[in-house]
């Protein structure tokens, strides 16, 4: 299986305007989670500590981004009159996917009528829901194209005049990963030549979080203590996080600084378990052993694994068990395997 070169990479996370400042964050230990702003919601009027309340969530926490309602139209070619309706996460989507390309050392021009494809994960659509609540007869054009989730994908193919696939993932929590996965693949049957892939995120209304408080998925302290006894539930993020792909014999070739190499993914599903969103076992470890293979690495290579960590006691035995199920063949004693989570910053 070809491996793929990571050759750029451009994201905007709560407390880290770009990749070097994220960097910096997790080295420091911070904390990026802060009282919901006041310009998304009215907290003190929907907040009820007692879970289950109705119309009430009961978190008052989150990772958000600043200045999301900020965007340059004039520099991507784009009226105001129209910009004024895209949903915020398709215009973050711009702005960092250009700043990767720039990382990557791309000649965003020379890009132009290229086989470049584009997989976004995207699944939250709270702008289209606030435009909605608007008199029917404020509704106009700029809006369907400006909160389709498809077009997260297609405006970045469109404005760079991209040929390649490009489509949007929602496959909730593993939608990036999964536009990842779609990304090798694409770069390995050749149906492009370069990729932008990643994700992008953002809670610009109160609905999800008060829907996920009473399904007991957030943490009410505002805290994802994952792997920890104490473990109660998520803390609600946002972010944009781009990378650009190439085939390493494509990156060796072009002299392209090479961050990183995917060698090899693989992705499944629970199919049947105890219910609809708890996790199976059995199915995280197929798909970690079929990843090991594809990629032709041996479980007891691994050094470092990054996990999903929900923060929950369900979740997080489970995922953990599996893991260690797996990395555990072949391993010899002693040779440990670190992990960790970013939900918890």
């Amino acid at each position: 299986m070809e491996p793929i070169a990571i050759i750029g990479v451009g994201c905007r996370f709560p407390g880290a305007k770009n990749p070097e400042a994220f960097w910096q964050l997790l080295c420091n230990g911070e904390d990026a989670i802060t009282e919901v702003p006041a310009d998304r919601w009215d907290v003190d009027a929907l907040y009820d500590p007692t879970p289950g309340s109705r119309g009430k969530m009961n978190t008052r926490w989150g990772g958000f981004l600043e200045q999301v309602d900020q965007f340059d139209a004039h520099f991507f070619g784009i009226a105001p009159r129209e910009a004024v309706y895209i949903d915020p996460q398709q215009r973050l989507l711009l702005e960092v996917a250009w700043e990767a390309l720039e990382n990557a050392g791309q000649v965003i021009e020379q890009l132009a009528r290229t086989n470049t494809g584009v997989f976004i994960g995207i699944g939250n659509y709270d702008y289209g829901r606030m435009i909605a609540k608007r008199d029917l007869s404020q509704l106009n054009a700029y809006i369907g194209t400006g909160n389709a989730l498809s077009i997260a994908a297609n405006r970045l193919s469109y404005l760079f005049d991209f040929r390649g696939p490009s489509m949007a993932i929602d496959t909730a929590c593993s939608s990036s990963l999964v536009a990842v996965h779609l990304a090798c693949q694409s770069l390995r049957y050749g149906e492009s030549n370069l990729c932008l892939t990643g994700g992008v995120n953002l809670i610009l209304s109160p609905e999800a979080t008060i829907a996920y408080s009473h399904a007991r998925m957030i943490a009410p302290d505002g805290r994802c203590k994952t792997f920890d006894a104490k473990a109660n539930g998520y803390v609600r993020g946002e972010g944009c996080g781009i990378i650009v792909l190439k085939r390493l014999s494509d990156a060796l070739r072009d002299n392209d600084t090479i961050l990183a190499v995917i060698r090899g993914s693989a992705i499944n599903q629970d199919g049947l378990s105890n219910g609809l969103t708890a996790p199976n076992g059995p199915s995280q470890e197929a798909v970690i052993r079929q990843a090991l293979t594809n990629a032709e690495v041996a479980p007891s290579q691994i050094g470092y694994v990054e996990l999903h960590g929900t923060g929950t006691s369900l979740g997080d035995p489970i995922e953990a068990r599996a893991l260690g199920t797996v990395l555990a063949t072949g391993r010899p004693p002693g040779s440990r395997c670190a992990v960790g989570s970013v939900k918890t910053n």
